[in-house]
């Protein structure tokens, strides 16, 4: 059975810094992308990064360009996002997705219906 699980999430003060977790198991081909979403309170969910799994190549959202990065530990089966310069605008549950590597997909990085998993997020808090 496929899970993601988010961990890292807490409430910060703005500027400062945190680095989310996912870890991802029972796929038995690697996922071809991971990504982190957020949804706010009153808000749709959003994209916010994502990353394939077999190359170096990164996604971001306009809004956290700069600010935020997606990196990847295959051994671990692990994606994280390093958050800094946080703001009270980043607050949202930040949720992991991915694209299994076993089946075809196609569709926008960008968008939440191309991805077929999903965690259960983990909230982040930013206070001003």
């Amino acid at each position: 059975q496929v899970q993601l699980v988010e961990s890292g999430g807490r409430q910060v003060q703005a500027g400062h810094s945190l680095r989310l977790s996912c870890i991802a198991s029972g796929y038995t081909t690697t996922p071809y992308v991971m990504a982190w979403f957020r949804r706010a309170p009153g808000k749709e969910r959003e994209f916010v990064a994502a990353a394939r799994m077999t190359s170096r190549n990164t996604y971001y959202a306009d809004d956290v360009k700069g600010r935020f990065t997606i990196s990847r530990d295959n051994a671990k089966n692990t994606v994280y996002l390093q958050m800094n310069s946080l703001g009270p605008e980043d607050t949202a549950t930040y949720i992991c997705a991915s694209i299994p590597g076993d089946r075809p997909y196609s569709g926008s990085y960008f968008s939440h219906e191309t991805y077929d998993d999903w965690g259960q997020g983990t909230q982040v808090t930013v206070s001003s």
